[in-house]
């Protein structure tokens, strides 16, 4: 029996994926604790999981950091970015470092399991800590290489001579000029706790420092590159495909007639705004012969639409594993999970998305050519419009994501992840 150590940001993109590993692992007989904020403390604890709140850090969420940081200001795109990559990611770094040296103190693991965003990882290795870690990505591979362009600018990545040229330009520039001040932060933070500079820009610390970082996706769904370090395992999308139990809405007879069926959604997270991606989309295809299907994430209904179209049907939530396969084309502002459960349904994209790792993975779409990105958090109707009758009409989308889901198809995501881990420890 091994012990294993969750340290996860607590976020539902980020705790969610790890569940069913820590599940598996219990069900195997290991010992299992898992570090995050108190919001997630009861899912945690309903799969048998010991939990250990946040102690020297703020009790935080992401679906509540504008209450949690009330001295967020009202910013945008990029500056939004640097903003959280400094107040939120490497301002927690000292808290997550002090709790869990107290953790392991206590609990002394054989393997730490975190994922990308967790910071407590860099003093840890900077103090030449050797404990064994294993990073979960559930985010798209962040990692610097000569053959892509940063991270973050969502710029689809050239393989030759002058592409090459322009990537290593490219970033140079990101990393001294654009995140210059944000890497300076962090080093400022780990003089003060009397560690040394980052050995490693901000972003690749996961990757780089991590005994293995095993990437939730299918090689096909990520940029190739020649530089891959070899702790990085590709084992599949974290999305566990299980039959869910739940009443259907009264009119899902609809979605398995003849006529095509379009899925809009804003996620989770990011719905706040319905006039970004799903009002737009709900008039857009108001006299198109085609049934909308929308859901809301935290809505029963509409309220900002007075009368909804005869060809919508509004839901709060509906199962992916039930409405994923009858749905011929899916609108989404490019949330990794969801658009990976597109793909395992052998699904085309409409993708809108322009914050956090959005444009990442919009990017991955076009290059993929398993959909459309309109590079926008807020389209227009007719790129909307438009963008269906291509994806409907160009049968090129759903081949090529018909040949990505096959590929996803030969990958288990937990199974590989257990396998690894327990590999790791032996």
């Amino acid at each position: 029996m091994a012990k294993y150590l969750f340290a996860i940001w607590p976020s539902v993109g980020h705790v969610n994926p790890g569940l069913p590993i820590a599940e598996k692992l219990i069900e195997r007989g290991h010992e299992v604790v898992w570090y995050t904020s108190t919001h997630f403390q009861e899912k945690i604890e309903s799969i048998g999981v010991t939990f250990i709140p946040f102690k020297n850090l703020r009790n935080f969420s992401g679906s509540t950091l504008k209450e949690d940081f009330p001295e967020m200001p009202d910013l945008t795109g990029l500056q939004k970015f640097k903003w959280g990559v400094r107040n939120i990611i490497a301002n927690t770094m000292e808290g997550f470092d002090k709790d869990l040296t107290e953790i392991r103190k206590e609990f002394e693991p054989d393997v730490l399991v975190i994922d990308p965003t967790f910071t407590g990882l860099i003093p840890m290795r900077l103090r030449g800590e050797s404990l064994k870690v294993v990073c979960y990505g559930i985010l798209p591979l962040s990692v610097t290489s000569k053959d892509t362009t940063p991270f973050g600018l969502g710029v689809i990545p050239k393989s030759t001579v002058s592409g090459r040229w322009k990537n290593q330009f490219l970033n140079f520039f990101v990393q001294k000029v654009v995140f210059r001040q944000e890497q300076h932060h962090f080093n400022k933070l780990l003089k003060k706790m009397e560690l040394p500079k980052l050995k490693n820009y901000f972003l690749d610390v996961a990757v780089m420092e991590s005994d293995l970082y095993l990437q939730g996706t299918c090689p096909s769904f990520e940029y190739p590159r020649s530089d891959l370090p070899t702790n990085v395992k590709f084992v599949g999308p974290y999305n566990a495909m299980k039959a869910a139990k739940t009443e259907l809405p009264t009119w899902w007879s609809e979605v398995t007639t003849n006529k095509p069926v379009v899925h809009v959604t804003q996620g989770t997270l990011a719905n706040a705004d319905k006039n970004n991606l799903i009002i737009p989309t709900i008039r857009a295809l108001a006299d198109e012969d085609v049934l909308v299907v929308v859901t809301t994430g935290n809505n029963e209904t509409l309220q900002e639409v007075p009368d909804i179209p005869n060809n919508v049907r509004v839901e709060k939530f509906i199962p992916y594993d039930l409405l994923l396969p009858h749905v011929d084309v899916m609108i989404t502002n490019a949330g990794y999970g969801g658009v990976h459960f597109a793909i395992q349904n052998g699904v085309p994209l409409i993708t809108a998305g322009t914050s956090e790792d959005k444009p990442e993975v919009s990017a991955r779409v076009e290059w993929a050519g398993i959909g459309i990105n309109l590079r926008t958090e807020t389209p227009s109707e007719e790129q909307i419009r438009s963008s269906v009758r291509d994806i409907l009409m160009n049968s090129s989308y759903k081949n090529n994501v018909s040949k990505l889901q096959k590929e996803f198809e030969r990958y288990d995501a937990y199974q590989l992840t257990v396998q690894h881990l327990e590999e790791i420890v032996s």
